[in-house]
């Protein structure tokens, strides 16, 4: 890529999840008190290594993607550990990503997080 004088990039982590559509409301709950600014939802299909979900009745799988802070990335994994990997099947990652306009994911006034 070519860096242009003025361009304004930074780096964010993009927290993906995949997940039963039933958890959609939930999850997006969460991902607001965890500080996330917007996120992504598109349809998923696919299956895992338990082979059954909750909500096959129901349908599908949705995958939901945030492009927030290192530090709002930590709560997102933290809530996720406490209230959904045991009981549901789900899937996660997460990613360092370089944005345009990074303020837009992570607002204007959040604190610096250092690195690893």
């Amino acid at each position: 890529m070519n860096e242009q004088a003025g361009e304004d990039t930074g780096t964010v982590v993009c927290v993906s999840i995949v997940a039963e559509s039933i958890l959609e409301g939930r999850l997006v709950e969460d991902l607001k008190r965890a500080g996330a600014l917007g996120w992504t939802i598109t349809p998923a299909r696919g299956q895992g290594p338990r082979e059954r979900r909750v909500s096959e009745i129901e349908g599908g799988n949705v995958k939901v993607e945030t492009l927030v802070s290192p530090a709002v990335a930590e709560r997102i994994w933290e809530l996720l550990t406490a209230d959904y990997f045991a009981d549901y099947a789900i899937a996660a990652w997460t990613s360092e990503v370089r944005v345009a306009r990074p303020q837009r994911y992570v607002g204007p006034s959040a604190p610096e997080t250092p690195s690893r």
